[in-house]
């Protein structure tokens, strides 16, 4: 079942957060298998299987990131071999994996320092590009919301990137 129609609130990487866990909350109480411990076992396998999907739904919708990918692998965005992204942010992102690779070889404070200031940089404008697109994606028609999918997906992939950049960032500081 899909979490969004789950807790009954429209698909959207921008949900009313208090809405979420309300429907939550209620259904953690409506599902609780200390509730039905009088019941058939096949309505016992029927309620864990509820609570297991609120929780997983919860999980999922509650974190942006793992909303987002959620809403992605729906639409089925983010299948194996479809994880091309603009040439001019692989070129920023090759610069970046090369002054990482240097660091690897001769640590240096100043040098981290630069590109993690370069990688929170270009993090920083990748928000605030994809922003109004997340703000008005629930009110697009549903004809424009493939393009704007792509936006995001477009998106999500660089934000993995600089992800992995910045774990290897963290790794460089903590041998400081």
């Amino acid at each position: 079942m899909n979490y969004f129609t789950f807790y009954q609130l429209p698909e959207t990487f921008l949900p009313d957060t208090a809405a979420l866990k309300r429907q939550y909350y209620a259904f953690s109480r409506e599902y609780h298998p200390d509730f039905h411990a009088t019941s058939s076992p096949g309505q016992q396998q029927e309620i864990l299987h509820l609570a297991t999907l609120n929780t997983n739904a919860y999980r999922t919708l509650s974190d942006p990131d793992l909303r987002m990918a959620y809403i992605l692998n729906s639409h089925g965005l983010l299948d194996e071999g479809k994880q091309e992204l603009p040439a001019d942010f692989l070129m920023e992102v090759m610069e970046l994996n090369e002054q990482l690779m240097e660091l690897e070889f001769e640590p240096d404070t100043e040098t981290r320092q630069r590109v993690e200031a370069e990688v929170n940089a270009l993090a920083e404008t990748l928000d605030a590009g994809i922003q109004p697109v997340l703000t008005g994606y629930e009110m697009l028609p549903a004809d424009a919301r493939p393009q704007a999918l792509q936006q995001i997906r477009t998106y999500y992939l660089k934000k993995r990137y600089l992800l992995r950049i910045r774990e290897s960032l963290a790794k460089f500081a903590a041998r400081s």
